[in-house]
């Protein structure tokens, strides 16, 4: 575990052993090759190893499952808690440890007394007393560059009991501060993305909402996004997290909140944006990226986006269709399951007429794609007879003849009624 070359070997044979892929491309987090690896190769001119046999579950024997066993075991035996703390900080031996840690979550004994992650967070799974020797290695460790990440592996695992005994013995009360640090700040936000149920979720919210403003506008808006994503995942604390947003934007009154697209797509206080030039103004990835997970809330939550949106002026919210963060934004309005149909239907209106534009502009005929699935049968005749008027001007352009393709615009024209039946 301790040696730069085997350390990789082993960690091959723990995937090996559990018939876990080798490369897990839909997430790169998960990959062996560091990114020092993988840019050693691209330097080179190298081509990736992207096998498919390496990407796919392996079913196996139990003659490997208990050796997989067998070695977990030892290792549990053999490591001592100071060579396992050693190894949470260790660019070499952190990321196999962390796959021992995977490994046996899955085998349900991840915080067994004496267990590994037992040794590795200094008993605090079997003693959760308080500990100053202990409690100075924690906070020593959600500071540390390597040490971070192994934490962040443990919110991820974590019962909700020991997550709540973490949140309270190391988080709570610091994580305004926390969430400001260049390191610590990776670890809250896989805390609070990690929540365990609504108890939790809605104490970290109220914790953060006094420094909402802050982290929006500070260079720490993913603190907000885990929030959020964990308001998704659990279907709860929407009113919470929104008047957390609302705090932090500076929205007071009820009537300043038309503006809350506004504020977030540029991710710009309340104050500032009324005496801002509107048309200078820059769209904001991060802002994109909140205004997206807010419009998956659960129930209405989605609502005050919309409200926002529709007191906005047409012309406006038309320009943000060819902005490569703004359409984004539209794109997930009109894509959104969670949007009742009808309020689509007075979206995709405003644009009545401007589809032809659109379908010719590289952002914009996105949108057109995502009005098409999501429109009935008359509306797609609708659109199919914008695009046919303006059928030389739409060719005219790449985008525009990938819009006219996936519209099948060629057998409308031949055959409609063919066309309708496929439709």
């Amino acid at each position: 575990m301790a040696n730069e070359y085997a350390s990789h070997i082993l960690r091959v044979l723990l995937l090996v052993l559990a018939g876990n892929p080798i490369e897990d491309q839909s997430n790169p987090k998960n990959s062996i090759k560091s990114k020092r690896s993988a840019k050693y190769v691209e330097d080179r001119n190298g081509e990736p190893i992207n096998h498919p046999s390496l990407s796919i579950q392996r079913k196996i024997p139990d003659s490997l499952t208990d050796a997989l066993d067998q070695l977990l075991k030892t290792t549990d035996s053999s490591i001592n808690d100071l060579v396992a703390r050693g190894f949470t900080t260790s660019r070499v031996g952190s990321p196999v440890l962390q796959q021992m840690l995977v490994l046996q979550s899955k085998k349900g004994t991840l915080e067994q007394p004496g267990s590994l992650l037992d040794k590795c967070l200094l008993n605090l799974v079997s003693d959760p007393t308080e500990n100053a020797r202990r409690d100075s290695a924690l906070k020593l460790m959600i500071d540390d560059i390597v040490g971070s990440h192994f934490l962040q592996k443990v919110m991820e695992l974590a019962s909700p009991k020991l997550l709540q005994t973490l949140f309270e013995r190391y988080f709570c009360g610091r994580l305004s501060v926390l969430s400001m640090h260049p390191i610590s700040n990776f670890v809250v936000q896989s805390l609070l993305s990690n929540a365990k149920n609504e108890r939790q979720l809605k104490t970290m919210i109220a914790e953060i909402q006094p420094s909402a403003g802050t982290l929006l506008f500070k260079q720490r808006p993913g603190v907000v996004r885990a929030l959020l994503d964990s308001c998704i995942r659990l279907r709860a604390g929407s009113v919470e997290i929104m008047n957390a947003l609302y705090s932090g934007l500076g929205i007071s009154a009820l009537d300043e909140r038309k503006e809350l697209i506004n504020l977030l797509a540029f991710l710009m206080p309340y104050k500032e944006f009324v005496n801002a030039d509107y048309d200078q103004l820059p769209f904001r990835i991060q802002g994109s990226l909140i205004i997206q997970l807010v419009l998956q809330l659960p129930g209405d939550g989605h609502e005050p986006i919309m409200n926002s949106f529709f007191a906005q002026a047409p012309d406006r919210m038309y320009s943000w269709c060819k902005d490569p963060s703004g359409s984004r934004i539209i794109e997930a309005i009109i894509s959104s399951e969670h949007i009742p149909l009808a309020t689509k239907r007075q979206v995709l209106d405003q644009y009545s007429n401007k589809y032809a534009d659109l379908a010719i502009n590289k952002y914009g005929s996105h949108i057109v794609d995502a009005c098409w699935k999501v429109s009935d049968m008359p509306y797609k005749e609708k659109i199919m007879i914008e695009l046919i008027q303006r059928e030389m001007l739409v060719q005219d352009s790449p985008f525009g003849r990938i819009v006219m393709r996936n519209c099948r615009v060629e057998q409308y024209k031949r055959r409609a009624d063919e066309w309708r039946e496929r439709e």
